[in-house]
């Protein structure tokens, strides 16, 4: 996993050991086990780490107006429940999207107000709720909604 992992050397001294892991990758979910030696007594711990993802079709950033697909999937185990998106902090209202069984937001015409951060927020079947955020990037004309534009003669006009 290098160059992708550090140990925080400086932190052992006060007994505390820990993996540092950027950036995480879908197949790094599972289990891990860290074992220390100190004066001839061994400790060690276990930690699951379960990985979330977010992912875009066609890749960001993405055209205005082009049909985009944001998919959310889960490295946990239990039956998935229910998956709502949520829009700058907001459940993303029907008809355009709704909490599903999948884990897909479909958007056909998105617009500049699509840009922003998305949130997927996963249940399952034994209460646990698990959510990840993308930031979506869309070109597109973001100007003004007078198209008359008046510029001095002898300068310049953007």
């Amino acid at each position: 996993m290098r160059p992708r992992v550090s140990v925080q050397d400086s932190a052992l001294r006060n007994g505390i050991f820990s993996l540092q892991i950027n950036p995480v990758r879908s197949e790094d979910a599972g289990w891990y086990e860290a074992r220390v030696t100190y004066n001839m007594e061994v400790q060690s711990c276990q930690v699951e780490l379960g990985v979330i993802t977010v992912t875009i079709s066609p890749p960001s950033p993405v055209i205005e107006n082009e049909p985009l697909l944001l998919s959310c999937n889960s490295s946990h185990r239990a039956r998935l429940v229910e998956t709502c998106w949520f829009h700058i902090g907001h459940l993303v209202p029907t008809p355009r999207t709704f909490c599903s069984l999948h884990g897909a937001l479909s958007i056909l015409q998105p617009a500049m107000s699509d840009a922003g951060f998305w949130r997927c927020q996963l249940r399952y079947s034994d209460d646990e709720i698990i959510s990840a955020t993308y930031d979506l990037q869309i070109l597109g004309f973001d100007g003004p909604t007078n198209l008359m534009v008046y510029a001095a003669a002898g300068s310049a006009a953007d």
